[in-house]
């Protein structure tokens, strides 16, 4: 490679540049499935990303006195970190809770989730501005459109916060597509 670098010095730049889109994307993601617990992905993505610097930042090292390699580097670092949350959105991955707190019958709205194939809570609370009702549901990230929409069509003033969840079990949760399916027409 360094020859090919010495012969068209123009590509260093570009494959640093791109080297490091690749591998901090690769970071972004490894530290999302390190967060969810996926103890083998994890480990798989960390082996590429870390070849793929060790690659790049020997080719900054022979070239030190580069500007052009420096900047590349570093727009290769910004682009990577927007490229892995961009990706990170597209997968949705993991699981979320949603905690609405309404004026409106809480009931109501856990009977409009149930109907879309959620499962929810309700509490009954008193609020700084008098009584509320809270629900939660656990849902998969894939849903987190419909079931804002079902909020929004139930108490467009509602309050809701999301939680990442690590772990869920035993509720009542819809039929998903996985990771693959989604991106397959015809399956």
């Amino acid at each position: 490679m360094t020859e090919l670098v010495e012969q068209y010095p123009y590509l260093l730049p570009l494959l640093i540049f791109f080297g490091r889109i690749f591998d901090v994307t690769l970071g972004t993601l490894r530290i999302i499935f390190v967060s969810k617990g996926k103890r083998t992905i994890a480990p798989a993505i960390g082996f590429f990303e870390v070849f793929i610097w060790i690659v790049i930042i020997s080719q900054i090292l022979s070239h030190a006195n580069d500007l052009i390699s420096y900047l590349s580097y570093a727009a290769g670092y910004a682009a990577g970190t927007y490229a892995g949350m961009l990706i990170e959105s597209k997968l949705a991955f993991g699981v979320l809770l949603y905690r609405v707190y309404t004026k409106e019958s809480g009931a109501e709205l856990v009977q409009m989730l149930s109907k879309d194939g959620f499962g929810a809570t309700m509490i009954h609370g008193e609020g700084s501005v008098g009584k509320v009702d809270v629900v939660e549901t656990v849902v998969a990230r894939q849903q987190m459109k419909k079931v804002e929409r079902v909020i929004n069509n139930f108490d467009e003033h509602a309050f809701y916060v999301t939680e990442d969840v690590l772990t869920a079990q035993n509720g009542i949760f819809p039929k998903t597509a996985n990771v693959f399916k989604r991106w397959r027409p015809g399956k």
